[in-house]
């Protein structure tokens, strides 16, 4: 159920003050915000994280040397083939892709993790967390969809938790970038790339509803360029 979304400078405020925290670079003052007050938020429903979730699984074990035709079938059978971009198909199937590039989706998948209350913290300071895949689906044991979503009772967070996240990613993203290209040290595990990962995967799930919001994007439209 949509609600309204936590008041933006707030919120920006807070995530400044954590980059300042980790004694990282603040992005500039005409930054923009994510949201406008009065905007309403919400969170896609549980299904859909799990069903992302599920395939981003299957993503990466086909990227750690799963078999092609166990993860198609496991897809098949979990009626999920639909829910992969056409990407993540050729990859699933054919090996058609950057197998480095989809092995990054981890921290993407840690987040959806931690969207779903089977992981703990988003810490920035830190990848993501030991055990991670044993809260997943567990494809070389055969588990089904069904058996991994009753074995995992997820217990997804509140859309405002999750929205005060996507602000703070948004500005470690900036800022981790700015360190890359500045030739700073990063303050913790996350580089540039693992953070817009998290990023990725918060900008698909929080869903805004106001005057400047459009549809929510697919998981391969979200865009991460600014």
């Amino acid at each position: 159920m949509s609600t309204t979304a936590p008041d933006p400078q707030r919120v920006r405020e807070a995530s400044l003050e954590e980059l300042h925290r980790l004694r990282l670079p603040l992005p500039p003052p005409d930054f923009p915000l994510i949201w406008e007050p009065g905007d309403q938020v919400d969170l896609r429903p549980g299904p859909s994280i799990e069903a992302r979730a599920a395939c981003l699984n299957v993503v990466l074990a086909r990227a750690w040397g799963l078999p092609p035709e166990l993860g198609v079938q496991w897809l098949a059978e979990a009626r999920l083939v639909e829910w992969l971009t056409p990407e993540e198909w050729r990859f699933v199937a054919e090996a058609d892709g950057d197998e480095r590039a989809f092995a990054r989706h981890v921290e993407a998948l840690f987040t959806l993790a931690w969207l779903l209350g089977i992981a703990m913290d988003l810490d920035p300071l830190w990848g993501a967390a030991e055990g991670l895949m044993e809260r997943l689906p567990d494809l070389a044991q055969g588990e089904s969809f069904d058996t991994w979503r009753r074995r995992t009772l997820a217990a997804p967070r509140s859309a405002l938790e999750a929205a005060r996240q996507l602000d703070l990613y948004y500005c470690l993203d900036w800022a981790l970038r700015e360190c890359e290209r500045r030739g700073l040290p990063l303050p913790g595990q996350l580089d540039a790339s693992a953070a817009g990962q998290r990023r990725w995967a918060l900008e698909w799930a929080v869903v805004f509803a106001g005057p400047y919001h459009g549809a929510p994007p697919g998981w391969g439209q979200v865009d991460l360029s600014t």
